[in-house]
């Protein structure tokens, strides 16, 4: 990967470009317009939106705006925990679809495996969901679908009655959390690991061994955790709302770090802990 614009393929060959722009926390309005306006300026072409972040308005508003052809853009959003079942998936994909005002979307993703009010039942509203997707990926309203924080377990859930596979699994990675288990099984089912939190929540900042890092190459320690990632082969989704800060995360291209360092970057200690799917209280 040479630039913002180079791209991961797909299990089913759709190309996605190899750094997003996260918005999770960015609140709707001018603040997110932007900042997205701003991302895709810098030369971001993956944008990351989710029903649950309330901004999927803004995110369409700035990418009518961009002046770049949407045909050159990559849109995901995610489905609201809330929205889980067959009925409920299509509606509230087509308000997503509305709020958005784009005609596909690139890439639609289950948020969350086990949501708390469907917890004695969310194999089935799993399944129920998938259905869904897949029709409406079949019909070519989406380009590309998957999941979010799913655990292996959720995953065979799901294929016990899907007949696509997700291809992407969009969950937190960060120097010191690599969770091991669920990125094997999905390297080996072809299915393409999306950082969230890259930057390990604004944790990583406080580390001594990432600021040695960071005077080591002479980058700092956000390029540090994002040059990283992509060197572990996670597609990272850095958010920020300062211009200053979009800028360089994206300038992460003209550097790499020594097999030792991403290591070490992999055993980092107190970037915080990643939230049991079977557990969250939402």
């Amino acid at each position: 990967m040479k630039s913002l614009e180079d791209c991961y393929e797909l299990a089913n060959g759709v190309k996605i470009p190899c750094v997003g722009f996260g918005t999770w926390q960015t609140p709707n309005g001018d603040t997110a317009v932007s900042a997205v306006k701003k991302a895709i300026a810098q030369g971001y072409r993956h944008i990351d939106t989710a029903a649950g972040y309330g901004n999927e308005e803004s995110v369409g508003i700035a990418v009518k705006e961009c002046g770049i052809d949407r045909k050159k853009l990559f849109i995901t959003s995610k489905l609201a925990n809330s929205d889980h079942g067959y009925e409920e998936t299509k509606a509230a994909f087509e308000l997503t679809m509305k709020k958005l005002d784009i005609d596909y979307l690139d890439l639609y993703l289950i948020h969350w495996p086990n949501p708390l009010p469907l917890r004695n039942r969310w194999k089935e509203a799993n399944g129920e969901t998938w259905k869904a997707f897949e029709e409406l990926y079949s019909a070519g309203r989406i380009r590309s679908i998957g999941i979010s924080n799913f655990l292996p377990h959720h995953i065979e859930a799901l294929m016990e009655t899907a007949t696509v596979e997700p291809m992407v699994n969009q969950i937190r990675l960060c120097p010191g959390e690599t969770q091991p288990k669920v990125s094997e099984y999905c390297r080996s089912h072809n299915i393409l690991l999306e950082a969230y939190s890259p930057l390990g929540t604004g944790r990583v900042f406080s580390i001594p061994e990432m600021k040695k890092l960071s005077q080591k190459y002479g980058k700092s320690v956000a390029q540090i955790c994002l040059r990283w990632s992509m060197q572990m082969g996670y597609l990272p989704l850095p958010k920020s709302v300062t211009p200053a800060r979009i800028a360089e995360n994206g300038d992460i291209f003209d550097f790499e770090l020594s097999d030792g360092d991403v290591d070490a970057v992999a055993h980092m200690k107190d970037a915080g802990a990643t939230k049991d799917p079977d557990s969250v209280s939402f």
